[in-house]
């Protein structure tokens, strides 16, 4: 596809793109999120969703950026130590839900954006599904499986 080869270009990256799990995923290394972004945005491609995943013990996020184009699903993954990455709602505009989205579930911060009030709960506040410390490290014994419920 001339686009992926254009996208490659454009971002100066010797990687290939390589297929898994339903996508075309580029490794994105020593690019910045906004580089991505507007290397998609030239080509045409559509922003679909940011999805976040809380790595185990202090290891950090990682987040799968996704795109769509031409009706291929385009995946490019951050792994970030911290909690922080460049916001990337001013380019597109689609990902302005969903950053603050991952902001209140990881207390993940987009630099370069505000956010508007909490869409949480009242009374919630930002890091609502990140896992206790070390409770990736319970052995299974030590989680509670479901509980029977009797009426």
């Amino acid at each position: 596809m001339i686009a992926l080869e254009t996208i490659r270009e454009k971002l100066g990256t010797v990687e290939n793109w390589v297929e898994g799990r339903g996508a075309l995923w580029l490794n994105p290394v020593g690019l910045s999120v906004r580089e991505v972004a507007g290397a998609m945005n030239a080509v045409g491609a559509r922003f679909v969703t940011i999805t976040a995943y809380q790595l185990a013990g202090n290891e950090g996020f990682r987040l799968e950026y996704h795109w769509d184009l031409d009706g291929q699903l385009l995946g490019v993954p951050y792994v970030i130590a911290g909690s922080c990455i460049e916001s990337i709602f001013d380019l597109c505009e689609a990902a302005d839900w969903i950053e603050r989205e991952v902001h209140e579930g990881f207390a993940v911060d987009f630099t370069g954006r505000n956010y508007e009030p909490l869409l949480l709960r009242q009374g919630d506040k930002l890091g609502v599904n990140l896992r206790e410390t070390g409770a990736a490290d319970k052995p299974a014994s030590d989680v509670q499986g479901p509980k029977e419920v009797t009426k």
